[in-house]
């Protein structure tokens, strides 16, 4: 069973990526990616970081992948927080305050 290639093809498919897609965000080949997904190949570290990075995951999705992460739209957002800089967390705190206060 190839419980690393089914993990980085769901996160593929939740993500919207073609192979194709992320093949080229992740700076390795189409084929590269298949092996993963399809025939057990396991990628250097270098290549599992730059996978993560373009799925936009946790590394916990993949080393721990018992832990069930249900809800995969929070944790997408908290990834895409930690990429904000000083002036894009003002305009997100800013603007989670006012949805909060709508509510």
């Amino acid at each position: 069973m190839n419980i690393f290639g089914q993990i980085i093809k769901d996160a593929r498919q939740a993500a919207g990526l073609t192979q194709d897609a992320l093949a080229e965000q992740a700076s390795i080949t189409t084929q590269y990616i298949m092996a993963i997904e399809n025939e057990n190949k396991l990628p250097r570290a270098k290549v599992l970081f730059m996978l993560i990075r373009a799925l936009k995951i946790s590394a916990d999705t993949i080393f721990y992948p018992e832990i069930q992460h249900a809800d995969k739209k929070r944790e997408y957002i908290i990834h895409m927080i930690q990429l904000c800089d000083e002036r894009d967390i003002q305009v997100v705190t800013v603007t989670v305050k006012a949805l909060l206060d709508i509510k």
